[in-house]
């Protein structure tokens, strides 16, 4: 079998008048991320991941920020993507593996509804998807509430 790991991470500004999407989902918090898109931190981290288990670049070289298309797009929409890009290199995904970096709000009660999205876009069992919550205990733009970053792991298998 041929396995592929592949790491990525993501990090945005926060900034207050924007809607803070993480995971797929929206959170609600008095400050949002800011981006082209709709700036789903995680989402992009996990693309970056899929993305370089096979060397396909990053999210960044599929998904321009200086492309009107992608203009507030929906995040879901580029890992779908993303996953259709995985599944024309003939992988499969295997697991997830994420960490979300933020001081607030605190994500614990939307991370079951996160993984059953990504779940649901990437065709896995919710139990394949991880998402884990650390602050920066007040340190760094994290910490200041100025930022957000996200860091993901995949493990992509070779289809039989």
């Amino acid at each position: 079998m041929s396995y592929r790991i592949g790491s990525g991470v993501d990090f945005h500004q926060l900034t207050e008048g924007k809607k803070l999407w993480i995971g797929g989902i929206e959170i609600p918090h008095y400050k949002g991320s800011l981006g082209h898109s709709d700036a789903d931190v995680l989402l992009h981290a996990i693309c970056d991941a899929l993305l370089g288990a096979l060397s396909l670049g990053d999210i960044g070289f599929h998904f321009p920020n200086t492309s009107a298309e992608f203009k507030d797009i929906d995040s879901k929409i580029l890992l779908q993507r993303t996953y259709t890009l995985i599944q024309e290199e003939g992988y499969n995904v295997v697991n997830i593996d994420s960490t979300l970096c933020l001081e607030r709000p605190k994500i614990s009660p939307y991370i079951v509804k996160m993984r059953e999205t990504i779940a649901g876009i990437l065709e896995l069992n919710v139990k394949d998807v991880s998402i884990k919550a650390t602050t920066t205990e007040q340190m760094g733009f994290a910490g200041r509430e100025e930022g957000l970053m996200a860091y993901a792991t995949v493990l992509l298998e070779k289809k039989m």
